[in-house]
């Protein structure tokens, strides 16, 4: 099949754009908040509306229900195909229609579930994460139309916020439903509005309950503060031992890595304290790339810690406590591994002889890119044609999970993690919005995509 020229893409998207946008605000009307019940009729009637919306552009979509691994219902999800011929390449779209919840709706400038354009943006929960990765399918099938020369298959997803418990279950119930040599998630982002991006890797992560141990019971900190130290004390002290003077994590068997396909542009140190709210005088932990410390290093966090509270607190020492160790592993290490890597060494460096022990929690596998699939190259020319300017690629330090668990299922397909963020979007926060421009762009660019791969 003959390609279709770039120009022409564009104009079939601009003809379909007030659609495109249509659709959008539909689908944040439909409030599809997982949270509030992943088989409630509500996220039913978000796949009833995410099918028939596949359905005008030439997908044979249905709604089917999921069942969680211990046999109870789960998700309301979208699956459908179009094949054109049985010789061409095969491509997986993937989106999700549950979306976070809004616990304040007084926070946000606008209606959190009424699209509300402004200055270029798509403002309502749900517009970027995932109704954004829903509209460039849909945007993207209709401009290619009865020109497209890949075979599609379509699954869109009804409790990625929720963690995808029954993602596994339901892939081996419908194994010939996802089965392709290309894998598309659209559920990630840009490097800005006006800048595409491919996504490079996930960190993995896992966690680990600590509990560190100095006596079988309270005494008076007047009478035996010195000689012992309270377990507080002694926490603290295990958890500094995991870092050198410059912040670096240095607990061996912890593996770390440079961003995947090579460093094309760093991370800009402004904006992320920007960003992140840090205080002014705080020095950023680490050395090497800011995007390394942040995509493909691994990083742990105590994001859990037992003590007693100041209020109402009195002059014992403390004889025990627990604290809950979060651990962002380097995205080709298995997570197990540094897992047990991680407990070992705080076992081992137990100070003053205190007795640690360690219980282990869940794991989640890292995923990393192929640079070198011819995919990846077909994915990285069409944001050029489509944005008009290079690619520039990025990691990302956070973990969705299904993607590795995608890759391990179907191991000779090549997975691309594009989507339609940036980091102005506010996905999970107040104020969720989507750049419309990029979001046309991002139609146009998955277009090109799929014409391109029918070679």
């Amino acid at each position: 099949m003959a390609q279709l020229e770039t120009g022409v893409i564009r104009a079939r998207v601009e003809e379909d754009w007030q659609r495109i946008v249509d659709v959008l605000n539909r689908k944040i009307a439909l409030q599809s908040i997982s949270a509030h019940g992943i088989t409630a009729e509500h996220m039913k009637r978000s796949a009833q509306f995410v099918a028939e919306q596949m359905r005008e552009v030439g997908v044979d979509a249905k709604v089917a229900q999921s069942h969680n691994p211990d046999g109870t219902p789960g998700a309301w999800e979208v699956i459908g195909s179009r094949i054109v011929d049985p010789e061409a390449p095969t491509i997986l779209l993937y989106a999700h229609h549950d979306v976070q919840p809004v616990p304040d709706p007084s926070v946000w400038n606008t209606d959190p579930f009424v699209g509300t354009e402004i200055d270029g943006r798509l403002y309502g929960r749900g517009a970027a994460d995932d109704g954004g990765g829903i509209a460039i399918h849909s945007g993207a099938l209709k401009a290619l139309g009865d020109d497209l020369g890949v075979n599609v298959k379509v699954f869109i997803e009804g409790e990625e916020e929720m963690g995808s418990p029954s993602f596994i279950p339901f892939i081996e119930d419908h194994r010939d439903e996802f089965d392709a040599d290309v894998i598309i998630v659209a559920d990630s982002g840009n490097w800005s509005a006006d800048i595409p991006s491919l996504t490079t890797s996930l960190r993995g992560n896992t966690d680990i309950d600590v509990t560190v141990k100095v006596l079988d019971h309270p005494v008076h900190s007047g009478q035996y503060g010195g000689p012992i130290l309270d377990a507080n004390t002694l926490a603290a002290m295990l958890i500094a031992s995991m870092y050198d003077e410059n912040g670096d994590l240095v607990v061996p068997g912890v593996k770390a890595e440079e961003p995947i396909g090579g460093l094309q542009r760093d991370l800009d140190e402004a904006t992320v304290r920007e960003d992140s709210g840090m205080v002014s005088g705080y020095r950023l932990a680490g050395t090497g790339s800011l995007a390394s410390r942040m995509w493909t290093k691994p990083s742990v966090t105590v994001i859990g810690f037992d003590a007693h509270p100041v209020e109402g607190s009195f002059n014992v020492i403390s004889p025990e406590t627990t604290f809950r160790l979060s651990l962002r592993t380097a995205p080709n290490q298995r997570p197990e591994e540094a897992q047990k890597a991680l407990a070992d060494f705080l076992v081992e460096h137990a100070p003053f002889g205190a007795e640690v022990s360690v219980k282990y929690g869940e794991n989640g596998m890292g995923w990393a890119m192929d640079p070198n699939a011819v995919a990846t190259k077909d994915a990285l020319e069409a944001m050029e044609e489509a944005f008009g300017v290079a690619p520039i690629n990025k990691g990302e330090g956070g973990s969705i999970p299904f993607i590795p668990e995608l890759q391990r299922i179907f191991p000779n397909a090549q997975v691309l993690v594009t989507g339609p963020e940036d980091p102005k979007a506010n996905a999970h926060s107040p104020n969720e919005s989507i750049s419309l421009p990029g979001l046309k762009n991002n139609v146009i660019t998955e277009a090109l995509l799929l014409n391109k791969l029918a070679k």
